[in-house]
C-alpha cells in the first residue's frame, strides 16, 4: 500500500519517463493538482496542451475538455483519466435539435459555450468561455445571437450586451443550479462581512446578489488579490479548498455544501497513476471531419477574442 505522497512521487516519475503532460481542471482534488503540469479552466488547459512539448496529454477533467485538447492538438495522444467523467450540460443538446433551431433562426449567429460536445461544435459559428463570452459576443458582426446551451450564462452575457438580441435554449449546469437565493440568504446571514463570488452559470437571482461574477479562474484571482478577508464561494466546492491552501490568512465559506460536480469527482489519484503507467484511462479519438469542423468555431473564438 502506497501513501498519497508515494503515489504522487511515482506519478511524477512515470509522467516524465513516458513523456506525458498532465492537465488538471481546477475542480479536481488538491492531491491531483499537485502532480499536474498545468491547472486551470477548460480552454486554458487546452491551449497549454497545444504548446506543451510532450507527445502525450492526460486530462484530469471531463470528456468535452479532453475532446477540446484533441481538437487543438491532433498530433498528440490525448487521454481522459476516467472514461465515465462526462458533463451533463455538454450533453443537453444534440446535433439534430440544434440543426432544427438553426433552421428556425437562419439569421442568428450560433454561439456555443465551450461546455459542448465536439459534434455540436461542428455546426456552431463560434465558441466562447465564461471569461471571454462578453468580449466575443460584442465583436460578432451580427446583432442576433442564439446562445447554447447554458441560458444562465447567456442571460448574464445579454445583460452586458444589451444592444444585441438573444435567444436561448433551456440548458445549464446541474451543479451550479443547485445553489438558490435561499442559500445566499443563509450564507450572508452567517457571514455578513464576506464577499459573495459566483460563477455566471448560477441562477440569475443568485448572480444578482453577488459582489463578483466570473469564471473559475476569475473567482480565484479575485479572492487572491482582494484586500477583503472573508469570501462566500458560489462555484464547485473544490475551489474553496484550493483557495484555503493559497490564502491561509483568509476565510472561505461554501455558498452551498451541495455544489459538487460528481463527474469531476470521479477522477482519483489512482486513476491518474494507472493512466501514466499505461493501465487505465481512455484515448480520445476524433474523426478528422469532426475535428476540423469543430476547430473552425474555436478558431473564430480566438480571432474574436483578441
Amino acid at each position: 500500500m502506497m501513501t498519497t505522497r508515494e503515489l504522487q512521487d511515482e506519478i511524477i516519475r512515470l509522467k516524465k519517463e513516458n513523456d506525458i503532460c498532465i492537465l488538471a481542471h481546477a475542480y479536481q482534488s488538491h492531491e491531483i493538482l499537485e502532480v499536474a503540469d498545468f491547472t486551470g479552466d477548460s480552454y486554458g488547459l487546452s491551449k497549454q496542451a497545444a504548446t506543451a512539448p510532450q507527445k502525450n496529454v492526460l486530462m484530469c477533467g471531463v470528456r468535452f475538455m479532453a475532446e477540446t485538447c484533441k481538437i487543438l492538438s491532433p498530433d498528440k495522444h490525448v487521454f481522459l483519466s476516467n472514461s465515465s467523467a462526462g458533463c451533463p450540460m455538454a450533453e443537453q443538446l444534440d446535433v439534430e435539435l440544434l440543426q432544427s433551431l438553426k433552421a428556425e433562426n437562419p439569421d442568428y449567429t450560433v454561439v456555443a459555450y465551450i461546455n459542448t460536445t465536439s459534434e455540436l461544435k461542428t455546426i456552431c459559428d463560434v465558441c466562447v468561455t465564461s471569461s471571454s463570452a462578453v468580449k466575443i459576443v460584442k465583436n460578432i458582426d451580427n446583432n442576433k445571437i442564439l446562445f447554447i446551451p447554458d441560458c444562465n450564462l447567456g442571460a448574464w452575457v445579454e445583460e452586458q450586451v444589451p444592444e444585441k438580441t438573444f435567444k436561448f435554449v433551456h440548458g445549464g449546469c446541474p451543479t451550479h443550479l443547485r445553489m438558490s437565493i435561499a442559500d445566499v440568504e443563509r450564507a450572508k446571514a452567517a457571514h455578513p462581512a464576506a464577499k459573495l463570488l459566483v460563477h455566471p452559470e448560477c441562477l440569475a437571482e443568485v448572480s444578482k446578489a453577488a459582489d463578483y461574477i466570473g469564471s473559475t479562474t476569475g473567482i480565484i484571482d479575485y479572492a487572491k488579490n482582494s484586500t477583503d478577508r472573508e469570501f462566500i464561494i458560489g462555484t464547485e466546492n473544490s475551489i474553496l479548498q484550493h483557495l484555503q491552501y493559497e490564502c491561509p490568512e483568509k476565510s472561505f465559506y461554501p455558498l452551498s455544501k451541495d455544489c459538487v460536480c460528481h463527474n469531476m469527482k470521479l477522477t482519483t489519484l489512482m486513476d491518474v497513476y494507472n493512466c501514466v503507467k499505461g493501465a487505465g484511462g481512455e484515448e480520445i479519438i476524433l474523426p478528422d471531419d469532426i475535428r476540423t469542423k469543430a476547430k473552425a468555431c474555436i478558431d473564430t473564438m480566438l480571432t474574436l477574442g483578441e
